[in-house]
């Protein structure tokens, strides 16, 4: 019995000491982190806003850490494959993934046979910027405020077309929450991209489109199309003078942020999650940073924690399925 009770404490003691080797390991590795090259993965083509504000962040915190950090772009099945490796990846720190509203908080709903799930197989690190998308018009259109398009929409009902970039696209999900919401009916003119769709309205052809901030600036500012709001929750920095859907509509839930963040696969030390954002955080305060992002028409996010952004990941992801589960899309 005694020798029982010698092993057990032998045994706990064992436990402990593995334990403390365990933390003293952990927190050295994070000390010395990073001390090799750090593989950003973007699932979208080198050009686009996402890769963009990944060579933005990267160069400032590369700098910041003293090792390159090296933008790896993974385009492919709505920036789904991209996700995918960086979900299986080593969670050492040495691979990050650079994603958006689309392909995490959004896919779920788009994708039966999603390979990887958003909300367990990340550790998220920070949000990095946000733009809103922003309702668009022809010029020569009577529509000049968001009551006049629900107004027309529920005296003329299913004959207003709006464009997106695609079925499933943040364009297409914040008409469909318009379309809830307001209780209205629009058709749906999928395109393939923002830019075909820009040109449609451009030529009226179609009465609406709500594209990204960053797509429609450069039309806004030359006055070839008219913009009615934008959808995040406040106005925009980079068009103040914009009302918001939800100001100028009396529709104080309506809220859509074409958002992009930084995250690490699940199982990273949070000392090492901790030391990223504290260097993302420090590089969204630069204003060299912040004056860079403005120029491909995206705004930083406010500081914040990676508990704060896995809950506003959480929270996206849940809202944009029941908007999908609204709208009648079926998962392919």
């Amino acid at each position: 019995m005694r020798s029982i009770v010698r092993f057990a404490k032998f045994a706990l003691i064992a436990a402990v000491c593995v334990a403390a080797i365990s933390g003293m390991t952990t927190a050295a590795s994070a000390q010395s982190y990073p001390s090799r090259p750090i593989r950003l993965v973007v699932g979208f083509p080198p050009g686009g806003i996402n890769d963009l504000v990944a060579r933005i962040i990267g160069q400032s915190v590369s700098d910041s850490l003293g090792q390159p950090i090296v933008v790896e772009n993974r385009p492919g099945a709505g920036g789904t494959i991209g996700a995918a490796a960086v979900a299986k990846a080593d969670p050492d720190g040495y691979t990050l993934l650079l994603a958006s509203v689309s392909n995490l908080a959004m896919a779920p709903s788009q994708y039966k046979n999603l390979p990887y799930d958003p909300n367990k197989d990340f550790a998220p690190v920070a949000l990095v910027a946000a733009s809103p998308n922003i309702l668009v018009v022809p010029n020569d259109s009577t529509i000049r405020t968001v009551p006049d398009l629900i107004a027309l929409a529920k005296k003329q009902p299913g004959t207003l077309n709006y464009g997106s970039a695609g079925n499933g696209t943040s364009n297409h999900l914040t008409v469909e929450l318009l379309k809830t919401m307001a209780g209205i009916d629009l058709v749906h003119v999928p395109y393939r991209g923002d830019a075909p769709g820009m040109t449609d309205v451009l030529a009226g052809r179609i009465q609406m489109m709500f594209p990204t901030l960053p797509v429609a600036l450069p039309q806004i500012k030359a006055g070839a199309v008219r913009a009615i709001a934008v959808s995040s929750p406040k106005r925009s920095e980079l068009v103040p003078e914009i009302p918001t859907v939800a100001e100028s509509a009396s529709m104080p839930e309506f809220s859509v942020s074409v958002w992009v963040g930084i995250l690490a696969p699940a199982g990273t030390s949070p000392e090492i999650v901790s030391k990223l954002n504290a260097e993302i955080n420090k590089a969204l305060a630069s204003s060299t940073v912040r004056e860079q992002l403005a120029v491909q028409g995206t705004e930083p996010a406010a500081a914040g924690d990676p508990k704060a952004f896995a809950a506003y990941l959480a929270a996206e992801t849940k809202k944009w399925s029941e908007v999908a589960k609204a709208a009648g899309i079926v998962p392919n």
